[in-house]
């Protein structure tokens, strides 16, 4: 595992970035698959866009 090395940039394609985006992406697509299992309905249905 790579330290956080304080020169690194926090923005951009950089591992910290990317680090984050994937977490991020993984909270996104089970909190949709949480929605669509409570509420019977897909995340588009939820929301009313469809």
């Amino acid at each position: 595992m790579k330290s956080n090395n304080q020169n690194e940039g926090k923005f951009g394609f950089t591992g910290y970035a990317e680090n984050w985006n994937g977490r991020l992406a993984m909270i996104g697509f089970i909190s949709a698959l949480i929605v669509e299992l409570v509420t019977g309905q897909g995340v588009l249905h939820f929301w009313g866009l469809l």
